[in-house]
């Protein structure tokens, strides 16, 4: 069967998918609720762009979700503000993980190395404290694949349907 043929995605692409769309429902949250802070005409235009690209790659990727291998659990919507916080520091330590590994392949100096490694070690405890909260909290079911698509299509929704 050729993979024009296939009605379902492939597991990787559909983590990949959910890795995008979570990251950028975050993003888009964050940056809808900053707008109004913003001040000055120039940066104002670039939040707006950077809203509505946000906005058209999330209504991008979740026409992908009912391909998704498994069917996302429709259950009621996150509304806690704690895991949107929570989900944030996951993404921003799982991209400090992220630089800090690229950076450590840049390094000729060793004292650079050691603190760029002892920098990412750091990364990935505060990543694991993170993740294991969000999981006790079921803000974060990842041995659910329905759930957690569902968690992110309810993300994707809340963060397109807010104002700014």
């Amino acid at each position: 069967m050729s993979t024009e043929e296939r009605d379902t995605l492939a597991w990787h692409e559909t983590l990949e998918i959910h890795e995008l769309t979570a990251f950028q429902a975050i993003g888009l949250i964050k940056l809808k609720k900053a707008f109004r802070k913003i001040n000055d005409p120039e940066l104002r235009g670039i939040y707006e762009k950077t809203i509505q690209g946000l906005e058209m790659n999330i209504k991008e990727l979740v026409q992908f979700y009912p391909a998704a291998p498994v069917s996302p659990d429709r259950n009621e919507p996150l509304t806690s503000d704690l895991a949107f916080y929570a989900g944030d520091l996951l993404a921003l330590m799982k991209t400090a993980v992220r630089n800090y590994s690229i950076a450590i392949t840049e390094t000729a100096t060793p004292a650079v190395r050691k603190i760029l490694t002892d920098h990412l070690l750091r990364s990935i405890q505060s990543h694991e404290r993170i993740f294991r909260y969000m999981y006790k909290h079921g803000y974060y079911p990842s041995y659910d694949l329905g759930q957690l698509l569902a968690n992110d299509l309810n993300n994707a929704q809340k963060a397109l349907s807010m104002d700014y």
